[in-house]
């Protein structure tokens, strides 16, 4: 046991500190969460660009490296890559007491993060559309009591006014349902994609955006990523425009999203009834 503690306590130095995101509360949370606890038993197959591979056998140690770990083959699920996660959850500056979504929860390893970072006082509500999966995020986070797991899609229904919402899977659009959950200065980071050949999704980049009114939001890219489609938040249509935008580049010049207004000549992206601008929100 005392191996393990030690093998992630430098693990979460590695994809922080070594990351360049300083030693602090997301240090702390990937410290205090124990990765073998929900990426079912080893030996895992960790997926790189040659596809899925097999780690010699169950030792811990091989899942506390910046690695992604299979959840579902067949599906391309996977427990994504941590020094990502990390960035991401660093971005998102998440405070004790905050409520937080996470969308695309899988079997809930960052979910136990985000709980880690909202603490007792604060609550997250994970969803995952894939009835096995979220069976075995509800089990494997029986133990953190701000948790709420739903076995259901977090781009359709109601969700509850909320701090911060994660998403896990890639979106062609920032959802309505989902700017209007956010309760002023709440925060989204969602995968942007765009379309690739057969519909997968291309490359695209990790989209922040903070609520400033009701239709207007500071926005900016963090990272570039890819990940699996988030079902229910894609148009066919968008994504491929959205990669003739990604293939333009200069997101670094993106400030803003508007709602319900026509774009103006800082648009850098129009979709249906948003747009993102390179102009920054006013004052």
């Amino acid at each position: 046991m005392a191996r393990v503690e030690e093998l992630r306590s430098f693990f979460a130095r590695l994809i922080t500190v070594g990351s360049g995101l300083g030693e602090g509360k997301v240090t702390a949370a990937f410290a205090a969460t124990p990765r073998e606890q929900f990426v079912g038993p080893g030996p895992w197959k960790t997926f790189g660009q040659a596809g899925y591979l097999k780690t010699p056998s169950d030792d811990p140690a091989f899942l506390y490296q910046d690695i992604t770990i299979a959840l579902a083959e067949d599906r391309r699920i996977n427990n994504g890559q941590p020094r990502l996660h990390a960035a991401c959850l660093a971005a998102l500056n998440l405070n004790e007491g905050e409520t937080a979504l996470h969308i695309g929860a899988g079997t809930g390893y960052y979910t136990a993060v985000l709980s880690h970072l909202v603490g007792p006082t604060g609550s997250v509500h994970a969803y995952e559309i894939e009835p096995d999966l979220a069976e075995r995020a509800k089990t494997n986070l029986a133990n953190w009591p701000n948790v709420t797991v739903h076995c259901r899609s977090g781009s359709a229904g109601e969700l509850p006014k909320t701090d911060i919402i994660y998403v896990n899977a890639g979106a062609t659009a920032p959802l309505d349902l989902w700017l209007d959950a956010l309760r002023p200065g709440g925060r989204l980071l969602f995968p942007l994609t765009p379309d690739a050949a057969g519909g997968d999704p291309g490359p695209g980049g990790m989209l922040l955006v903070t609520k400033a009114t009701q239709n207007q939001f500071s926005a900016r890219f963090i990272c570039p990523v890819m990940f699996i489609n988030c079902i229910g938040a894609r148009d066919e249509d968008t994504g491929r425009r959205l990669g003739e935008a990604f293939t333009r580049g200069n997101l670094n010049k993106v400030c803003s999203l508007r709602r319900d207004t026509e774009p103006d000549e800082t648009c850098w992206f129009a979709g249906n009834g948003w747009w993102l601008s390179t102009a920054a929100v006013a004052n």
